[in-house]
């Protein structure tokens, strides 16, 4: 089975639905996908978990299907995103001096998009 990772680094919502329609895309064609939220990125999770935004919807899909694999612990400390990370329940990811490294991922068979 092909595996991917996409990370996501910019807080463009216009840019994450991208990820979220290629993750949830790639799910319903039988690959293994995952999304990590890394660096600006994190702070979205604030705005896709409420209800109403445009997000949302497609956020709520990729939850339900397991393919939101973390967020970065040292970026959502950094950039306030924290509370909304840890209360969404999203991981919180720090294999790699606080952040979640590629190399893992990798390591797993995973190619990793880098958004």
């Amino acid at each position: 089975m092909q595996k991917t990772v996409l990370f996501a680094f910019r807080d463009d919502p216009l840019c994450f639905i991208h990820v979220l329609l290629n993750a949830l895309d790639l799910h319903a064609k039988g690959f293994q996908a995952g999304i990590v939220l890394e660096g600006a990125a994190t702070k979205l999770v604030a705005l896709m978990t409420e209800p109403g935004h445009f997000l949302n919807p497609l956020y709520l899909k990729a939850r339900e299907r397991g393919l939101i694999f973390g967020a970065c612990r040292a970026c959502s400390v950094k950039l306030g995103a924290l509370a909304a990370v840890e209360a969404a329940g999203v991981p919180l990811l720090d294999d790699m001096s606080g952040h979640p490294g590629v190399a893992g991922y990798q390591q797993q068979g995973f190619t990793v998009l880098i958004f």
